[in-house]
């Protein structure tokens, strides 16, 4: 084959990213329902929204799996994205980047309360960011042709 040419064979560690992001999300939503549910803490607005993103994830991706979806980044990787721009507003809000007078949580919890704080830095916001930032780069390089060298 001529240099430059793309194949359709994709490394074996690039199949399993879909499953890694299906795991990422399956553990988020999980996670997220033991700490409202079972401990009891409620969630903010914020955190709210970031469920409307992660949620769909943890249900639909093992679908795609199953059936073997090629084109499972077009599908999800905007709710990842959406759902990192959240997390990431979120993160910068309770670490006090963005100031609290654009905060949108005016109503309920508020978006900056100190809930969970393990090791002194990782928050469920932070969680969360960390979540949707897994599932966004594990969909964004599945499916990755290589190229062929002659």
């Amino acid at each position: 084959m001529a240099v430059g040419v793309y194949t359709a064979a994709v490394r074996p560690s690039a199949m399993l990213l879909p499953y890694f992001a299906f795991s990422v999300s399956l553990v988020a939503t999980a996670g997220s329902l033991f700490f409202s549910e079972v401990m009891k803490l409620p969630p903010c607005v914020l955190c709210w929204y970031q469920r409307i993103f992660m949620f769909p994830l943890a249900l639909l991706l093992p679908i795609a799996i199953l059936s073997h979806e090629t084109r499972m980044r077009r599908y999800f990787l905007p709710l990842a994205t959406l759902g990192f721009g959240v997390a990431t507003f979120h993160v910068l809000l309770y670490y006090g980047v963005i100031p609290e007078s654009i905060k949108p949580c005016t109503a309920g919890v508020s978006c900056t309360s100190r809930q969970i704080e393990w090791l002194g830095f990782i928050t469920i916001p932070l969680l969360s960011w960390v979540a949707f930032l897994l599932v966004g780069v594990s969909l964004m390089l599945h499916g990755q042709k290589e190229k062929v060298s002659p």
